[in-house]
């Protein structure tokens, strides 16, 4: 790859380059974002590379600068503000060229006009429509968006349209196109089109864990009668192990009285250190010592157990929270001071 030239390069080569000018800490916080399957090409990719002039690896960084600084001028108002801004900052032809990669590798969103409209008014324009429709438009939504308007559904439909998100995959281009149609007709806003895989159940997950309590409770309760297959696939997303971190000490302590020793010591094996840390203030010093000499005593442990042991202590969080006994800080306004 030496002799190469940027021109050359796949996108996963110049992802790979990437990461290696980023480094071996920056590029794991960018792992930590990725899928398993796009993680091993990058990996192999990186293995296979045994030189890069200093050349090639400006020329990768200041593309993906430029992209990123376009999608931030999209984000902010569209594509002909993007282009315009562009166009003054690299060139006409530059700014060409980074907006065609852009829209060639379907990175600018639709509905990105609705994202700009209010939630609650948003929520007249749609709360009538079809559960498979509004479920396609919230998936575009950020999750504090969506919270807002499944929330203010009639509680039948709430229910079904977290199904349908959740279940949702790949979305026809002419339907979103017809739907975008729509809705630019009734709020009269300029239009983004992309086609791109929406939904799923990470995205129901996080318009859960922003909605208000009751209505995740009475979602989560139906789905259980339903759907309990994906009522249980979206509960153990909903708050992960790490999340510990977000509970106040009072909290923590009111957990840890629950949780088996030993079963603790396993969940810790392989837990970052904030994690550990926060985890190792809320016991005595003499309970926390007896359990860091069995995380030491006890060897290399298979990755299922601590999964297990860290999903059994998740369910003893979210048990205590049902009772009322703690408060998970939540994005949906409901936060209780006691």
């Amino acid at each position: 790859m030496a002799g190469m030239k940027i021109q050359d390069l796949t996108g996963v080569q110049k992802a790979a380059v990437l990461l290696i000018v980023l480094g071996p800490e920056k590029a794991s916080e960018v792992f930590k974002h990725l899928k398993e399957d796009e993680i091993e090409m990058l990996t192999l990719e990186i293995a296979n590379i045994r030189s890069v002039s200093p050349q090639v690896k400006e020329e990768v960084v200041d593309e993906f600068y430029e992209i990123c600084l376009a999608q931030q001028y999209i984000l902010e108002g569209g594509i002909g503000y993007a282009k315009d801004l562009l166009e003054k900052a690299l060139g006409s032809e530059k700014a060409n060229e980074v907006i065609g990669k852009l829209t060639a590798s379907l990175q600018v969103r639709p509905f990105e006009f609705v994202r700009k409209t209010d939630a609650s008014q948003l929520l007249n324009f749609i709360q009538d429509e079809h559960p498979q429709t509004i479920a396609l438009i919230l998936s575009y939504l950020s999750a504090s968006q969506a919270a807002v308007i499944i929330g203010g559904l009639a509680p039948d439909k709430q229910t079904d349209v977290a199904k349908r998100i959740a279940q949702m995959d790949r979305t026809s281009p002419d339907v979103i196109t017809e739907v975008e149609n729509v809705l630019e007709q009734k709020l009269a806003s300029l239009v983004n089109q992309d086609y791109t895989i929406v939904g799923g159940v990470d995205s129901i997950v996080d318009i859960l864990n922003t909605v208000d309590r009751g209505t995740e409770k009475h979602i989560m309760e139906t789905l259980e009668i339903e759907e309990p297959e994906l009522a249980d696939e979206i509960r153990k997303k909903m708050f992960v192990f790490e999340d510990i971190l977000s509970l106040d000490d009072r909290s923590i302590q009111r957990v840890l009285r629950e949780v088996d020793n030993n079963e603790l010591a396993i969940a810790l094996k392989a837990s970052n250190d904030d994690v550990k840390d926060v985890i190792f203030n809320n016991l005595s010093k003499r309970l926390a010592t007896m359990i860091k000499e069995d995380m030491d005593f006890m060897g290399p442990v298979r990755m299922k157990d601590v999964e297990d042991a860290q999903q059994k202590i998740v369910n003893i969080i979210r048990k205590l929270e049902d009772t009322g006994e703690i408060i998970i800080s939540r994005g949906g306004g409901d936060e209780i001071v006691v």
